[in-house]
C-alpha cells in the first residue's frame, strides 16, 4: 500500500470513527431525554390520581412504581417487620414485587416455571425458590411446600403474575386457606370497569404478548370481595397490579376510594424501559441470600 494510500485510509477511519462516536453521543442524549419524561410523566400521573396511595409509588425493584405501594401498605397495616413474602411468576429473578421485601431481611420464596439467574446459597433458609408448572392441582402445594423451606406459618405478602390462569389461581390459593394480609396481582388493564373478562382455564397457556390473558379488575375484584379482601390501590405509572387487603385492615384506609373504577388505572406498560440503575446479579445475590453488611 503506498503511502499516500495508506494516509487515505487512516483520514476515512478518523472520520468514520468520529460519526460513531457522534452518534453514539446522541443516541445517549435521546435516551435521557426519553428517560427525564418518562420520570416527568410518571410523577404527574401520581399527583393526578384521586387515591392518595398512588403518591407513595417508587421503583426498587419492581416492574414500575409497586415497591413503593407495597411499603406504605404495608405500613399502615403495621407489617413493615421481618415478614414472609411469595411470589408466584418471577421471571428471571431480577425484577418482581417481592425482592425489596427481601431487601429488608423477610424471608420468602418465589415459584416460576423457568431458572433464574440469582445464585441461591444452598444454606440458605430465608428464601427458597421452586421451579415448577404451576397448575390448579399443585398451585396450594406449592405454596405449601414453599412456607414449610422458608420454616413459615403465614403468609404476610402474596404476589401473583403468570400472564394467564391467574384469576384461578388466586381462587385455588384462598380456597386452600394461603391467605396473605396483602395479596398483589396482575389484571388485564385493557378492560376498564364495570367490564367484566376472564379467559377460558387452560393449564397449558401460554402468553403470546397479546392481549389474551387474565382477567379484569372488575372480575378480580368480585372474587376478593367475595373472600374478604379489599382493593386499595392500582399502580399509577403502568397500570396492571391491583393491591388488595385483608378487610380486617379496611379502617386503615379511610380515605382510599371504594369505587373501583375510581382506583382503576389504564395500561400505559408499553411506555416503561429503562428507568432507573442496570440490575446487577450480585446486588440481588446479596440480597436474596441476606448477606449483611
Amino acid at each position: 500500500m503506498t503511502s499516500l494510500m495508506s494516509a487515505w485510509v487512516d483520514r476515512v477511519r478518523r472520520k468514520l470513527g468520529w460519526k460513531q462516536r457522534l452518534g453514539e453521543q446522541l443516541s445517549r442524549t435521546h435516551q435521557q431525554f426519553l428517560d427525564l419524561s418518562l420520570y416527568h410523566w410518571s410523577t404527574q400521573s401520581q399527583r393526578s390520581a384521586v387515591n392518595p396511595l398512588n403518591a407513595f409509588g417508587r421503583k426498587c425493584y419492581s416492574q414500575a412504581d409497586e415497591d413503593g405501594i407495597t411499603l406504605e401498605i404495608l405500613r399502615r397495616i403495621d407489617c413493615l417487620g421481618p415478614g414472609v413474602f411469595a411470589e408466584f411468576g418471577v421471571g428471571d429473578g431480577t425484577e418482581n414485587n417481592t425482592l425489596v421485601l427481601a431487601a429488608m431481611g423477610w424471608k420468602g420464596f418465589w415459584v416460576g416455571g423457568s431458572e433464574i439467574r440469582p445464585r441461591i446459597d444452598s444454606t440458605n433458609q430465608r428464601f427458597s425458590f421452586i421451579k415448577n408448572w404451576i397448575t390448579l392441582e399443585n398451585i396450594v402445594a406449592l405454596a405449601e411446600e414453599g412456607l414449610k423451606a422458608v420454616q413459615g406459618t403465614q403468609l404476610d405478602v402474596l404476589s401473583l403474575d403468570l400472564d394467564g390462569n391467574d384469576r384461578y389461581f388466586i381462587d385455588a390459593l384462598l380456597t386452600g386457606g394461603i391467605r396473605p394480609k396483602l395479596f398483589i396481582a396482575e389484571y388485564n388493564a385493557k378492560f376498564p370497569p364495570p367490564v367484566r373478562f376472564c379467559i377460558a382455564y387452560d393449564a397449558q397457556h401460554r402468553w403470546r404478548e397479546d392481549d389474551y390473558f387474565g382477567a379484569s379488575l372488575s372480575s378480580l375484584n368480585d372474587l376478593f370481595v367475595e373472600r374478604g379482601y379489599r382493593l386499595v390501590c392500582c399502580n399509577a405509572w403502568t397500570g396492571g397490579n391491583a393491591f388488595f387487603v385483608d378487610k380486617a385492615y379496611s379502617d386503615r384506609f379511610a380515605d382510599i376510594p371504594r369505587d373501583v373504577a375510581d382506583l382503576y388505572m389504564a395500561p400505559t406498560y408499553w411506555v416503561m424501559g429503562r428507568f432507573g440503575h442496570k440490575v446487577s446479579l450480585r446486588t440481588v445475590e446479596r440480597v436474596l441470600n441476606h448477606v449483611e453488611s
